[in-house]
């Protein structure tokens, strides 16, 4: 995928918005959780960008993933779309 592709591109190629729940533990109180909330167009079933951010997680935030619930919506598929090159309005 590259950076320019708008969104309608992107929803043609099979992507979907994912929404991710991340609930942690705090750093230095890690009896408290708290809650971040993620979105980007991802790919099913594989979610390579979701993924891809949990090891960033996991990596680099100091507070544990507790859990995470995720849902993806795909908006759009290629035989859903058609290409409309006019209109016309009747009162």
């Amino acid at each position: 995928m590259r950076e320019t592709e708008t969104e309608t591109e992107l929803l043609l190629k099979g992507y979907g918005l994912t929404t991710a729940e991340m609930i942690y533990r705090m750093p230095d109180y890690r009896s408290v959780l708290n809650t971040f909330v993620w979105q980007e167009y991802d790919l099913a079933p594989d979610y390579p960008k979701l993924f891809e951010f949990i090891e960033f997680w996991q990596d680099a935030i100091e507070g544990p993933l507790h859990s995470v619930r995720f849902v993806h919506r795909k908006m759009i598929s290629p035989g859903e779309w058609r290409n409309v090159t006019g209109e016309f309005t009747y009162h």
